[in-house]
């Protein structure tokens, strides 16, 4: 074998560990992400989870509204990319607990049962006036002592909370997007599938609750969001006393 012949034989098996290694770097990166983003969600390879929603006012079958079907849109691809199953059920058909598979439940509790009883559970701290009757607080959240009211199509408020039944390892998170209107529940889960990388690390595995502020989606739909803040504290504590002097918050 020849210098030449021999120095290109050698080439090419570095160029081959080269790759070789750069691929399994890759793969070891990519699994990574992978089961950090499957902690995040409780999702681990083939587990199952389920996507409540809830009914639409106008009769007893199962019809969601477009925004809702958006949103779950947006989980489904989520739950895909963990290599999980998702099952689609009824707000009022869910009657079971949670804490052995991921739950993610879309829809303000006037319209979803399954969502009020996770508010009143575990969010205490969280009041949404669902009087029918139209007045200037309907459909306002009440966090604490602050209130946040609806403007539609100007000014809309969607809460999202990343919530556990206990603190056992193997308990599984419920997600809950609970806005003023379907577009804000949309928002939320576009809102959690792009910023879900950033909240795993600051919360890790711990439960949090985020109030966001969809702005003119009369003009720009689910797409412009702003964080109002993490109100974790406040919607775990017990309610307040009722008081006609809470605070509101208005578009400006």
């Amino acid at each position: 074998m020849t210098e030449d012949v021999r120095n290109i034989v050698l080439g090419v098996i570095a160029a081959g560990i080269s790759a070789a290694l750069g691929w399994l770097a890759r793969t070891y990166l990519w699994k990574r992400k992978l089961r950090r983003r499957q902690a995040f969600f409780g999702l681990p390879d083939n587990s199952e989870s389920l996507l409540v929603v809830n009914r639409d006012a106008g009769g007893p079958e199962l019809t969601v509204k477009r925004h809702d079907v958006f949103a779950l849109l947006e989980l489904s691809a989520i739950i895909k990319d963990c290599g999980a199953h998702a099952q689609v059920v009824a707000h009022d058909t869910a009657q079971q607990g949670f804490g052995e598979r991921t739950e993610f439940c879309v829809g303000g509790p006037a319209s979803n049962r399954r969502m009020a009883a996770h508010i009143h559970s575990l969010l205490p701290g969280v009041r949404v006036n669902t009087d029918p009757e139209p007045g200037p607080d309907r459909g306002a959240f009440q966090i604490g002592s602050e209130r946040y009211r609806l403007e539609p199509g100007i000014t809309e408020y969607v809460l999202l909370a990343r919530l556990t039944a206990g603190q056992g390892q193997g308990s599984r998170p419920v997600f809950l997007f609970c806005g003023q209107l379907p577009v804000t529940n949309q928002a939320a889960t576009r809102y959690l599938a792009r910023h879900h990388e950033r909240l795993a690390r600051k919360h890790g595995g711990n439960a949090f609750a985020l109030l966001l502020k969809v702005v003119n989606s009369q003009a720009y739909g689910p797409d412009v969001v702003e964080l109002v803040g993490d109100v974790t504290r406040a919607a775990q504590a017990p309610a307040p006393a009722a008081t006609p002097r809470a605070s509101s918050h208005r578009a400006k």
